[in-house]
This record gives structure tokens, C-alpha cells and sequence, in this order.
């Protein structure tokens, strides 16, 4: 058996060979642990030559604000916007050619993700007395400036928008300012402006890519600089994000590259539903994986001859060609091992397309998001189901959860100590200030253990 193209991992299931489909598809019990974590390596920029250009973009927004946004969407976009938002009464003028069937579409998605954040919120938590005398309890606060980053490019993406908008303005955020790529005629998309009047935004700023990032982690002399940006997007977004995070005051809400899918199926799962769950991810860029890690080998085959099928009819098929031509599937003896795998993996979506989904629950550790069952598309939280389809990728679910109403807030801690509370917990605080040697730390209890105050 020929090697894989990092020379790492030499056996590959070769009764397939020759699919015009899959990159490669691995036994799993053929894998060493070295093999698969260079199996789920992905979108690592192993030159820094994606970093680099990065780089030279903030460098050029931050010295020369407005007119490098300017120069950037001439020449990543195609076209040098008038000015640099919409407002509005454009925004109204462009919203005006939306259709009755996709406004009530996403009114509907609007109410369910609405829903099903507002869940989420919680002002003040309850106060918590841990010790007679001591009170400690935490409150919500919105980040007050943020910025939302709406991608553009070969797909406009309202869903985005609801998805970040709704979270944004349940917590309650002062100041919300939204960046998205100019389309060829120097505005935007009338879905996305739609939204944003739905949402109660009157402003659109027409910048994208990396240049975007950098305008709101920065500011310019039209875009504000914000405390915390969000949004998902393609490498080049990503690494802006990464680096802006590291070198400013200004937060992000995770690193969320190119679109991923990892689907779980076994002998009770459909390979038309398993080859259209793939093909939907793939669909969204090139750069895009699609995993199928399956327990049996006639789903793998019926799923291969129905990629092959339904790549054919889509309107976007080079684009997800490219995307499953760089993906894989793995052969496993049995779901714990495929979902093994899936933990190692980390996907941003998870798709347990079986109908021993209840059984596997327990045992999914990283995920961004996870869909169960035969009847449950990703592409159902990907719009309407009401959960946030902004979500970590390239294996960031590890450490990161997706976006939610949390993800707009800050908990603040109090606690409030009684004469009561001094007395109880003052030799305790005493003591461990003089072993760590800050004796101001003990002292600002001392003197109030020594002052003789009246019970509160």
C-alpha cells in the first residue's frame, strides 16, 4: 500500500481505492495514536506564509485606517465601495428586494435562536453564605463594544448574522458594530440587510477578511474599536483573530476557520442522509472536511456511490469536490472506537447518524455542536433549530465552546463580609497572608478584626 502524503500513515482500506471521492480511507485498527493525531492535524499554516500576509495587513490598517480598508476591498473584493457602510436608509432601500417566503424564513429562525439564548441569561446568580458572615455571589455585565464579523464572498451568510446579533443584543451590548464584505456592486446582500434591520442594527460596515479583523480590534477614522470580536471565517480571518488577540486589548470569541463535520454511522444509518450531511459541509469552501467514520463497510460503500451521485447535482460541486477530495473516511470494529476517534478529532459539528444515538451521548467529550439520530441534519442548527452555529473548528473544541449568550458578558465576582464575617474568617486570612510574606495582605484584615465594630 502506497503512503499517504505526509508519509506518516502507510495503511489505508484499499478496497476503495480509485473512489473519486475520499482522499484516502483508514482501518482504525491500523492507526498508532502517532497516526491519528497527525490524521486530525488540519488548517495549520506550517510555513507561516498565511500568517505573514496576516500580518501585513494589520500593519497596513492600523497605520493607514480607512483608505487600506479602501485599497484591500479593490483588491480581495473586486470593487471600492463609495463609502464604507451602509446606513439606514440603504439598508431599507437594499432589504426591499427580499421575497415574502425568505422573510418569513428568517422570522422564523429569528424567534427559535431568540428562544432558545434567552434561556440562557442570567443577571445574578444566587448568593452563596461560605461561612456565617460571608457572602459571595457573581453578576452579569455586557461587553460593552463588539464587533460582529459577517463573511461574504462566494456565500452570503445571514444565519451568521442572526446567529451573532441575537446573543448580542439579548445580553444587552452598548455598542455593536457589524463588518461585511462589499458584494460586486459595493453593498451587500439584501438578506444581510434584512437582518440587520430586524435585529435593530442601522449600520453596516462594508469590509472583510482579514482587514475587517484588524479595523475593529484597532479602529480607523469610521470604524470603531471594539473590546471583543466575533465571527467565523476563512484562514486568513482566523489568523487575524489569533494574532489581534495576542497583540491588543481586544478578546475574541474563538478561533473558527474553515467548516468541518465529522459523521458517526453504522449499519442502522442512511447513506443518502450521511452523503448529504457530508456534501452540506463541504459546500461551504475548499478548504472544508467532511469525515465519515463509520462501523460499517456497506454504509461506506453506498455513501461513496450517493456522494458521487449528489456531487453531481449541486450548483456548488467544484467547490465541495475539492472539499471531500480532502477528506477521509475510517473503518472502525465499533462505535466506541468511532467515537474514540471523534474525541481525538474534535469536531466543530458532530453527526451520531445512528439509532444507538442515546447510548453514545455520554461518551462525546469534544464537540462543538452534536446532532442525533438519522432525522437531525447539522444543517437544521446551522439555521433554525434555535442553537448557535458559531462554533470551534480545527479541533478547538477541545478548549472552547460555541458562541452564546455567555460569550457577551462578563461574571463579575462580589462578596460583602459582615463583623460576623471578620471574625470567622480573619485568623484564616491572617494565617495564609504571613506563609506567603505580604504582610500588608494580613494587616488589611487586622485592623479590621481589632476595630471594634457594632454587628451589621
Amino acid at each position: 500500500m502506497k503512503e499517504t502524503t505526509n508519509n506518516t500513515i502507510t495503511d489505508r482500506y484499499s478496497s476503495f481505492q480509485g473512489s473519486a471521492v475520499f482522499r484516502d480511507i483508514f482501518l482504525y485498527n491500523s492507526l498508532s495514536k502517532t497516526d491519528i493525531q497527525a490524521l486530525v492535524s488540519r488548517n495549520t499554516d506550517s510555513d507561516n506564509s498565511i500568517g505573514q500576509r496576516v500580518e501585513a495587513i494589520i500593519s497596513e490598517v492600523k497605520a493607514r485606517g480607512d483608505e487600506a480598508l479602501f485599497e484591500f476591498s479593490e483588491r480581495f473584493d473586486g470593487v471600492r465601495p463609495l463609502r464604507l457602510f451602509l446606513d439606514k436608509t440603504e439598508l431599507e432601500e437594499t432589504a426591499a428586494a427580499i421575497g415574502e417566503e425568505q422573510k418569513a424564513a428568517i422570522g422564523i429562525a429569528y424567534q427559535n435562536i431568540r428562544k432558545f439564548h434567552e434561556s440562557q441569561l442570567k443577571i445574578k446568580e444566587e448568593k452563596v453564605e461560605t461561612m456565617a458572615g460571608v457572602s459571595c455571589w457573581r453578576e452579569a455585565r455586557p461587553v460593552e463594544k463588539v464587533g460582529l464579523y459577517i463573511p461574504g464572498g462566494s456565500a452570503v451568510l445571514p444565519s451568521t448574522f442572526l446567529m451573532l446579533g441575537i446573543p448580542a443584543k439579548i445580553a444587552g451590548c452598548k455598542e455593536i458594530i457589524v463588518c461585511s464584505p462589499p458584494q460586486k456592486d459595493g453593498k451587500i446582500n439584501c438578506y444581510i440587510a434584512y437582518t440587520a434591520l430586524l435585529l435593530g442594527i442601522d449600520r453596516v460596515y462594508l469590509c472583510g477578511g482579514a482587514q475587517a479583523i484588524a479595523a475593529m480590534a484597532y479602529g480607523t477614522e469610521t470604524i470603531t474599536k471594539v473590546d471583543k470580536i466575533f465571527g467565523p471565517g476563512n484562514q486568513y480571518v482566523t489568523k487575524a483573530k489569533t494574532i489581534i488577540q495576542s497583540t491588543t486589548q481586544t478578546a475574541i470569541d474563538m478561533p473558527a476557520g474553515p467548516s468541518e463535520v465529522l459523521v458517526i454511522a453504522d449499519e442502522t444509518s442512511n447513506p443518502v442522509f450521511a452523503a448529504a450531511d457530508l456534501l452540506a459541509q463541504a459546500e461551504h469552501g475548499p478548504d472544508s472536511q467532511a469525515i465519515l467514520v463509520t462501523t460499517s463497510e456497506r454504509l461506506l460503500s453506498e455513501t461513496i456511490a450517493e456522494l458521487q451521485k449528489q456531487l453531481a447535482l449541486l450548483p456548488r460541486k467544484a467547490i465541495a469536490a475539492k472539499a471531500i477530495q480532502n477528506s477521509y473516511a475510517v473503518l472502525t470494529d465499533d462505535l466506541g472506537k468511532a467515537i474514540a476517534f471523534s474525541n481525538v478529532y474534535a469536531p466543530e459539528h458532530l453527526i451520531l447518524a445512528t439509532d444507538k444515538w442515546q447510548e453514545l451521548i455520554e461518551k462525546v467529550i469534544n464537540a462543538g455542536s452534536v446532532f442525533l439520530g438519522n432525522l437531525t441534519p447539522e444543517s437544521a442548527g446551522d439555521y433554525a433549530s434555535g442553537t448557535n452555529h458559531t462554533l470551534p473548528t480545527s479541533a478547538y473544541a477541545r478548549s472552547y465552546s460555541g458562541v452564546s449568550v455567555d460569550s457577551f458578558v462578563k461574571k463579575i465576582t462580589f462578596q460583602y463580609l459582615t463583623a460576623e464575617g471578620v471574625e470567622n474568617i480573619g485568623t484564616t486570612v491572617e494565617t495564609l497572608a504571613e506563609l506567603e510574606g505580604l504582610e500588608a495582605h494580613r494587616n488589611a484584615m487586622s485592623v479590621r478584626k481589632n476595630n471594634k465594630m457594632k454587628p451589621l
